[in-house]
């Protein structure tokens, strides 16, 4: 009588891209892949995993070599999830195939993928470890620099998952290694990020002229945050910094609005701010023209310049010189920016003249307590004068009029500033202050054209703003 035949065991025996993938059966697995290359991408039901999932969550070495080295039109992806989120090295590291690990994380497996729960690869494979007692995933996963600090959605990190007790001390202590590893090569690197943008701060404050009280405060807020900053990447717990609201006091021209973008960028770089946006705004972008009409138009204002700085220029002008019995609009606007000041999600600026910007100040009684800082732009010298005309002839742009032109060796600042004194009036230099250097420049451009030949083949001549060039330049201000 002939054998019965086993069914079961003959219906076991694999047949598709993931059951050779999973047996480890290579020449099948080559032969269906070679007969249609999509079956790289082929997911099986339920988990949604690809073949490299399964090859690697098996540990068969071989496949997963085979299918990273594919050579074919199609290619592997080497970062797809399955239905729990999980790539490849995920389950590698869930399973403890280290050899399959190695092999994908030379190839470039994101060591910090994130599972749909948040946990990543070092997450399972410390799970793992913990079941069998072997540390060989974990261990391959920290060589290259698994983050022993990432914690999964519940807050917990690697560390975390371990229970008290002797039979996780070795990898307690195995992690804490590289855990203290890491915080100190993240605090190295604070602190070269910390020199790199205190230099690009300096940078910024020296385009900036006079205003020594604030320089000094910009220096004292951006230490404070590259400190914090190093803090952090030490470990330690600190709390966040609260955004300084500011007032801006002095007349047209002596750099408040220029003050307040070089401001957005610094607070930007040093993580008060999330963005280095300045909204400038004056009171008919506040201000509506009925009732109702001032709240809501405020507000779209405040959520547009929302994780920046909201600059209000001449904001006495939301302040009536005189009581009225109506209502004014602008106390409203003011109202409605003062309720968002202490969110945390903007800085405020208020500029305009010392003497009118004491009606908003006097306004409401929670001013001062909110705008702790108070900076007075004074009026600029003939000096100073002559050092911006020097700042903006060095920093053009491409697309600036003066852009590849220069001032000659007799333009010092010396002479500029003699000149500057002896052409305008002390009122005139008030009024106009640092606004009285791009009208000069661009005239004294074009009284260089004036004066030069069509003939003229001297490069360095076509190019060169004189001294007697800025005079002609300065004259025509007062004309």
């Amino acid at each position: 009588m002939a054998p019965a035949i086993d069914q079961r065991s003959r219906s076991s025996k694999p047949t598709t891209i993931h059951g050779f993938a999973q047996s480890g059966d290579l020449l099948n697995f080559l032969r269906l892949l070679k007969d249609n290359p999509s079956l790289l991408h082929e997911r099986n039901p339920v988990m949604a995993q690809t073949p490299l999932h399964v090859s690697a969550g098996y540990n068969k070495a071989e496949i997963v070599k085979v299918l990273l080295d594919w050579k074919g039109q199609e290619k592997v992806e080497l970062e797809a999830k399955n239905m729990y989120g999980e790539t490849p090295l995920h389950m590698a590291a869930k399973n403890g195939c280290n050899e399959a690990a190695k092999l994908l994380l030379s190839h470039g497996a994101f060591i910090e993928a994130k599972a749909n729960n948040g946990m990543t690869p070092l997450h399972l494979a410390v799970w793992h470890s913990l079941r069998s007692d072997d540390c060989s995933t974990v261990k391959t996963l920290l060589e290259y620099n698994a983050d022993c600090s990432a914690k999964d959605d519940d807050g917990m990190t690697p560390l975390n998952h371990l229970s008290p007790g002797p039979g996780s001390e070795k990898l307690r202590q195995l992690l804490n290694q590289y855990l203290e590893e890491q915080t100190k090569r993240k605090a190295l690197e604070a602190c070269s990020q910390t020199k790199a943008k205190m230099d690009e701060l300096e940078q910024g404050l020296s385009n900036i002229v006079g205003l020594n009280e604030l320089k000094s405060q910009l220096r004292k807020w951006a230490r404070g945050m590259l400190l914090d900053e190093r803090r952090r990447a030490l470990g330690l717990k600190i709390g966040a910094r609260r955004p300084p609201h500011m007032a801006f006091l002095g007349n047209p021209g002596t750099g408040k609005t220029m003050v307040a973008r070089i401001l957005g960028k610094l607070l930007h770089m040093v993580g008060i701010l999330p963005t280095e946006k300045v909204t400038e705004v004056q009171r008919t972008d506040l201000v509506g023209e009925f009732v109702g009409h001032t709240g809501p138009k405020t507000r779209r204002v405040i959520k547009e310049a929302e994780g920046g700085i909201l600059f209000v220029d001449e904001a006495y002008r939301l302040i009536p010189m005189q009581k009225s019995d109506d209502k004014d609009y602008g106390l409203e606007a003011l109202e409605e920016i003062m309720s968002v000041m202490d969110s945390g999600k903007i800085v405020v600026i208020f500029a305009g003249y010392s003497e009118p910007m004491k009606r908003v100040i006097y306004s409401n009684e929670g001013f001062c307590r909110r705008v702790t800082k108070f900076f007075q732009f004074d009026d600029f010298t003939s000096k100073d004068l002559a050092n911006i005309a020097h700042i903006k002839m060095n920093n053009q742009i491409d697309s600036s009029l003066l852009y590849g032109f220069k001032l000659h060796s007799s333009c010092t600042l010396d002479a500029i500033a003699a000149l500057i004194e002896r052409e305008t009036t002390e009122k005139q230099r008030q009024e106009m202050n640092g606004g009285l250097i791009d009208p000069m420049l661009v005239n004294a451009r074009e009284n260089l054209d004036l004066r030069l030949d069509f003939d003229c083949m001297d490069t360095d001549e076509l190019l060169t703003i004189t001294i007697e060039d800025l005079e002609a330049g300065i004259r025509c201000l007062s004309n």
